[in-house]
């Protein structure tokens, strides 16, 4: 069993830094809460020792108010620190969901490809869920009870400083059986949170709509719901071993701490050394003491089981970040793209190897091979997905590691064949590449990419959901409609990557069209998977594991009878990398 990373409670307390003056503010409200609650025992005393026996209405009378004014005031107390700890523990999760989410942002793509899904909604979404009682709560739980027992205590002492000592003997005990059972809680939560990550990754694998496609057609629905449900059988069976761990010893606490009392009236009975009203005074605190302590040993427990969730938060916190972004703006870009002796290997095995090459500004590039020869790895470069293990990849002579994300991205555009659409509008979706377009600029774009006319027939034009990753689409609109997403963005430097692989003959002519607008007037650079999209291309290179064997135009290349005459002479598309 893969071992959790531990969680310091340093660095926990780490997160509510920025939050000390509402902290202050809630400490101060539980204090004073604390200290005024502790009045009612000796309000008690006085009645039971003083008013009653002298019959003295009129003090009777005042201490019966004083009574309902400690109840008045803690209550309020009460509802304005849980109002104030529980706002300070929702923006503490806030800052944690979005810590991870920034952090995730920035890692390269090698990550979420070695990475299921589900696997990282689980974290974002049920382990800092699973922490929200503990967050938003434990913390002022924690200091509210500590600070009703360490007042407790004191005015047990003052009472009767004998019957305190006899309360407080079993105290240690109760510590360690709270540790104990805290210890058994973290391991099963630990269990607990890595089935419902499997689970959520299941989920999302099979309720998607390409694995919903994918098991009927297979005729696998049964056997993914029997899956399912196996696994669901094992998240509730964890379930019910975190709600009994240790619930037998907790129990034994309890039990002690209510015949406490009674042990308390026997030896007082046999002794008669104090007052009734004392006794009764005492007893109150007794009970107000075991409460709050009780309290304590559970929220050890709480705090010990989060130690799971925390860890795991942190876990994906201190993932390094592999690509940092540069500094670099350039006030205007060429588009000139240079490949310098370019090395990139994704584990101990080279994928490229000494590439060099050069594409003017406004020029165009194929990029042709076999399967598995880099050509798709090559476009990954230049947006910096991933970053060279030698050589460079220059913009306008500048390496692309020295520009901000904001410049790569303005300047580098990517069309693929796996086009993603979001489950919103059309017009969301191409404003997703320039929020700040107009609806004019919008049906311009549509208009280049030559689907315009088909959003029109629509009943709710650019209005129209698209459904997930546009399952409402055939795959030559959604390559149009990704097509008018990029013009948007109007980047100086295009790269197309199997663009049209996937699409019939028709329909490639159409989105071909659209390309040809796209690409015009800009840097192009073309991961080829049919032959007739590069025929006219300035420049072909031939790949073959990760080396360039081959490069000139085309009828340079069919002329000299090698590779790239070899591929064109099987009359069948290049398979995608």
């Amino acid at each position: 069993m893969t071992e959790e990373p531990r969680a310091p409670l340093g660095r926990i307390i780490k997160l509510f830094g920025p939050y000390r003056g509402r902290l202050t503010v809630v400490g101060s409200f539980i204090v004073l809460s604390s200290v005024v609650s502790l009045a009612s025992p000796f309000l008690l005393r006085e009645v039971l020792d003083v008013a009653i026996p002298s019959r003295d209405t009129g003090l009777l009378a005042l201490l019966a108010l004083g009574m309902i004014l400690v109840a008045l005031v803690t209550t309020v107390f009460d509802v304005l620190q849980t109002l104030v700890s529980t706002t300070v523990g929702q923006r503490v999760m806030h800052d944690l969901r979005v810590a991870v989410y920034g952090h995730l942002q920035r890692m390269s793509l090698a990550f979420f490809t070695r990475t299921r899904t589900g696997e990282v909604q689980s974290r974002i979404a049920n382990d800092i869920g699973g922490m929200q009682s503990v967050v938003t709560s434990t913390a002022a739980s924690l200091v509210s009870n500590l600070t009703t027992v360490i007042a407790t205590i004191v005015a047990m002492i003052a009472l009767d400083w004998r019957l305190t000592l006899v309360s407080l003997v079993l105290l240690p005990v109760f510590v360690w059986i709270s540790r104990k059972v805290g210890s058994e809680r973290k391991r099963i939560t630990s269990e607990r949170q890595r089935k419902l990550a499997s689970i959520a990754s299941m989920v999302q694998e099979s309720l998607s709509i390409s694995g919903i496609l994918l098991g009927r057609t297979m005729g696998r629905s049964t056997e993914l719901t029997e899956r399912f449900g196996r696994a669901s059988d094992e998240l509730a069976d964890l379930g019910v071993r975190t709600s009994m761990a240790g619930r037998w010893r907790q129990s034994s606490i309890q039990l002690v701490m209510a015949a406490m009392p009674a042990l308390i009236y026997w030896a007082v009975g046999h002794t008669g050394t104090i007052s009734v009203g004392t006794l009764v005074a005492f007893t109150t605190l007794q009970t107000s003491l075991f409460r709050p302590a009780v309290s304590l040993l559970r929220l050890g427990v709480e705090v010990q089981t989060s130690l799971a969730l925390f860890g795991r938060i942190f876990e994906y916190l201190d993932l390094p970040v592999d690509i940092h972004p540069g500094k670099r703006e350039p006030a205007e870009v060429r588009g000139e793209v240079r490949f310098e002796q370019v090395d990139f290997s994704y584990g101990d095995t080279p994928t490229l190897t000494g590439v060099d090459l050069t594409v003017p500004a406004g020029g165009s590039l194929a990029i042709v091979g076999e399967t598995g020869s880099g050509k798709t790895t090559m476009s990954y470069l230049l947006p910096r997905l991933y970053d060279v293990t030698g050589g460079r990849v220059t913009i306008d002579d500048v390496d692309v590691r020295e520009l901000t994300f904001e410049t790569l991205s303005d300047t580098v555009g990517v069309v693929s064949q796996e086009t993603y659409l979001f489950h919103a509008s059309i017009a969301d979706n191409l404003r997703f590449a320039r929020p700040s377009a107009t609806d004019e600029e919008l049906e311009a774009a549509a208009r280049a990419a030559r689907i315009h006319d088909h959003i029109a027939s629509l009943p709710d034009g650019y209005d129209t959901m698209v459904g997930e990753r546009g399952y409402r689409f055939s795959g030559g609109e959604k390559q149009r409609l990704a097509i008018a997403r990029t013009l948007l963005r109007d980047p100086p430097v295009l790269i197309l990557d199997e663009a049209t692989s996937a699409l019939d003959t028709q329909t490639e002519k159409a989105v071909q069209g659209a390309l040809d607008t796209l690409a015009r007037g800009r840097t192009t650079i073309t991961i080829a998977h049919r032959l007739s999209t590069v025929r006219d291309a300035d420049q072909i290179v031939v790949l073959d594991h990760g080396r360039i064997v081959e490069r000139g135009n085309h009828d340079e290349l069919m002329a000299r009878g090698g590779r790239y005459a070899a591929l064109v002479s099987r009359d069948q598309p290049l398979e995608l990398v």
